[in-house]
């Protein structure tokens, strides 16, 4: 099965697709389920503008319940909308359970995550990666995955960075390829 993340117009060299080998096509997947908490994708519209000097201290891990990586997603500042595939949003998490039964898919953007603490064990259709902090990790739009903490860890903390146009590239070596 092809996963594309460009028109098939594109020329060759912009071209972005992956084949995967799943166990089961997408077709044959469970029925989709919105979330019920919106705090994910709100517009960056509905937040209120401070014009001072801010700084984002670090989000407090939940010491109750059970919040999983898409329960503790919030987002903190934006500009744009998916809506327009213009723009970004900018986002902290925080996690103390892994997604058990559970996946995301973001149909909006390119997810960029930055582990500030605790090692993210993702699950994703093209494998499966151990992200720990000092370490990024890019979740292209339409990617299916899912987020489990590490054996031993109470709780995850960081930052997520998601763009709605296009998708996050990796800068050239340079002219001398350092």
């Amino acid at each position: 099965e092809q996963l594309s993340g460009t028109a098939f117009t594109a020329p060759r060299h912009k071209n972005l697709r992956s084949w995967l080998y799943r166990i089961h096509p997408s077709v044959l997947h469970s029925k989709f389920e919105a979330l019920p908490t919106q705090n994910l994708f709100n517009e960056a519209n509905d937040l209120q503008i401070d014009p001072s000097q801010l700084r984002w201290s670090p989000a407090a891990i939940p010491s109750s319940g059970k919040v999983d990586f898409v329960d503790g997603i919030r987002l903190m500042c934006g500009a744009g909308a998916p809506a327009s595939k213009s723009g970004v949003g900018m986002y902290q998490y925080t996690a103390n359970c892994s997604m058990d039964k559970k996946a995301m898919y973001n149909s909006d953007g390119d997810f960029l995550i930055v582990p500030q603490e605790g090692t993210l064990v993702l699950k994703t259709e093209m494998g499966n990666m151990v992200v720990a902090p000092q370490e990024i990790v890019v979740i292209p739009r339409g990617v299916k995955f899912s987020v489990a903490l590490e054996e031993g860890c109470t709780g995850l903390r960081g930052y997520i960075s998601e763009i709605f146009n296009g998708h996050f590239e990796i800068p050239s070596l340079g002219p001398i390829g350092s």
